[in-house]
């Protein structure tokens, strides 16, 4: 477990996102009977087959803040694939419609697994995608939903977890996580007790995972969504966790991917 300080200046967080360059589309896909409607994000200037990554949304579902995050991905040189747990136009309008929805997939983990695997086999699936190099992220309840995809066995190299819940009735198997887990939460945050911190980390162990769970001090639940000012219910946002976090990614995933991002080796056309 690390615990980093805050402080200094950090580069722009959209600055990195080379947008000029990427493109977007809508792309549906099914999970047993339900339509899904996810959001990919690449760049078409990289020759080859590159690694791809998921991207989990909030609990409101599907929308601008996981497709941002998507484009930021893609700038960096990866197929990101913003994907939709809910179906197709499913959107809470409200908190309350919000737990509703998420409440589903919290009280049934193997419904939560399987539409998440729908997804990655979906990306797996996209021509400009490696699929041996693989990865997910997510944010709040895409934080539940990637570490659920871990502990499932899933064959993926790694899952971040920002500010995402870290309880589940069906803990890792020993021996299980083939994936490499980063876990990056906010020391204040009120969703997650200390007690379920621990028990994670004794999960972890218990399993043999690779895995690191770093506490930004001070940063509350939603701390990378400039849009969450909820101080009394322990939503707000944190720049300095923001930008910290971001860049926690972007080492564990040049980590994972071995090496550079694949928009270093991009054509002359770029």
């Amino acid at each position: 477990m690390t615990r980093i300080a805050l402080a200094g200046a950090v580069l722009v967080l959209w600055a990195g996102a080379a947008q000029a360059h990427v493109e977007t589309e809508r792309v549906e896909y099914t999970h047993g009977d339900a339509v899904l409607e996810g959001f990919l994000a690449y760049d078409p200037h990289i020759e080859g087959a590159v690694p791809g990554v998921l991207v989990v949304h909030e609990w409101k579902g599907l929308g601008p803040y996981v497709e941002r995050r998507a484009a930021q991905l893609a700038g960096l040189g990866y197929v990101a694939f913003a994907v939709d747990m809910y179906g197709k136009g499913v959107r809470a309008k409200d908190h309350t419609e919000a737990a509703q929805l998420a409440g589903i997939y919290r009280n049934d983990r193997q419904l939560m697994r399987g539409r998440i695997a729908a997804a990655l086999e979906t990306l797996r699936a996209n021509p400009h995608v490696d699929p041996t190099r693989v990865a997910a992220i997510g944010y709040c309840f895409g934080g539940t939903t990637v570490l659920e995809l871990a502990r499932s066995g899933a064959d993926v190299l790694g899952v971040a977890s920002f500010h995402g819940g870290l309880d589940t009735p069906s803990p890792a198997a020993p021996g299980a996580l083939k994936a490499k887990i980063l876990v990056l939460h906010g020391s204040d945050d009120p969703h997650v007790t200390p007690e379920q911190v621990a028990a994670f980390e004794e999960e972890m162990t218990a399993a043999g995972a690779d895995h690191e769970m770093v506490i930004y001090p001070g940063a509350k639940h939603s701390f990378t969504v400039p849009e969450a000012n909820s101080p009394e219910s322990g939503i707000m946002y944190n720049e300095a966790a923001d930008q910290a976090s971001w860049e926690a990614l972007k080492a564990f995933l040049s980590k994972l991917f071995e090496g550079q991002p694949a928009s270093m080796h991009a054509s002359n056309g770029h």
